[in-house]
């Protein structure tokens, strides 16, 4: 009789520093080591959003996304609070400080493949501190778009060759519901 795959042992395939690959029944699935989460950021405001463009190695091309961060990925700060961590990534790839953060729940992009979630936090009162772009090894676009021609600027990206975050959704979603 075979073991239901919710039942059956996780085994281990192969693990590098930062990603692991593991095996459940027939489930082949990745994650991250040390069961690290991310903090990404719904920065909304005065009619404009905050978008980070970046090179994604996996994709071979630049990805337009909603900005986001890893959270206690730094050694010694593995307890990193959500919130302290989106306003700490915020700051570093938009330029943008913020005085108001709110956890809107966590998430999973890839529940079939990736065991990685992601805390949803939207971030208001927002003022601009530098030019943004992220630390040293990071080479970030920063695009504060307005919302009203956000479906036009996701389509000029994407006609780039722009790979587009599935969390862009989120701020297309009125518009793909309404046939738009």
């Amino acid at each position: 009789m075979s073991v239901p795959d919710h039942d059956a042992d996780e085994q281990i395939v192969w693990q590098g520093k930062y990603v692991v690959a593991k095996t459940r029944g027939r489930w082949e699935y990745v994650g991250r080591t040390r069961q690290i989460r991310a903090a990404v950021i719904l920065a909304v405001e005065d009619g404009h959003i905050l978008l980070v463009e970046q090179y994604r190695v996996p994709l071979g091309r630049n990805c337009l996304e909603l900005p986001a961060g890893l959270i206690g990925d730094d050694e010694g700060a593995e307890d990193e609070d959500d919130l302290a961590a989106a306003g700490r990534e915020l700051a570093e790839e938009t330029g943008y400080r913020t005085d108001r953060l709110e956890d809107l729940g966590q998430f999973w992009s890839s529940p079939g493949m990736v065991s990685e979630s992601f805390t949803l936090v939207r971030a208001t009162g927002l003022t601009r501190i530098h030019d943004g772009g992220g630390t040293e090894s990071e080479n970030i676009t920063v695009h504060r778009v307005p919302l009203a021609g956000l479906s036009s600027f996701v389509a000029a990206k994407r006609a780039e060759g722009c790979g587009i975050d599935v969390r862009l959704l989120l701020a297309l979603g009125q518009n793909i519901l309404a046939g738009e």
